[in-house]
């Protein structure tokens, strides 16, 4: 009797670790399965040339909140809507990017065969976060970058 439910188990074990097997690569069409393709283009979205987004960040150099406006391509003002975010708007505004900015270097880090290359996309198509790690077994080169509040705007 022992056996048997031995079998049993070890049936519904193997069957349990095959679904997982198939969900962790690839099956399916969720957000999170198509993105563990690193060459796949993950949207077919457009920047246009003036908008408005809200970035929370958490890397080595930018961290917190900010609502930023671009304009003609480029970052025209930021400011932060905490603490930390609020200093860094003054002394590091010329590194809070662009939503294409991070586009780039989301596909950057997948050339370079980074250990995390990852995007979800909002149904327009625009991402709305970003995680990034270029050597899992390195400190503080990891990067999260959630986009809320995007507006396209004229002029």
């Amino acid at each position: 009797m022992t056996a048997r439910r031995s079998h049993t188990r070890s049936a519904a074990t193997a069957a349990l670790l095959g679904a997982l097997l198939c969900v962790t690569t690839a099956c399916g069409s969720s957000p999170s399965a198509r993105s563990a393709e690193p060459n796949e283009p993950k949207s077919t979205w457009e920047e246009p040339s003036s908008y408005s987004y809200t970035l929370t960040s958490s890397t080595q150099v930018l961290a917190g909140t900010f609502r930023v406006k671009v304009r003609n391509g480029k970052v025209a003002g930021v400011v932060g809507l905490d603490e930390d975010s609020r200093r860094q708007a003054q002394d590091l505004a010329g590194e809070v990017p662009t939503i294409g900015k991070l586009l780039k270097t989301l596909n950057q880090a997948r050339g370079e065969d980074a250990d995390m290359a990852e995007a979800d996309y909002a149904a327009d198509g625009h991402p709305v976060r970003i995680s990034l790690d270029w050597d899992k077994n390195s400190i503080d080169d990891e990067a999260l970058y959630t986009i809320s509040s995007y507006e396209p705007t004229h002029g």
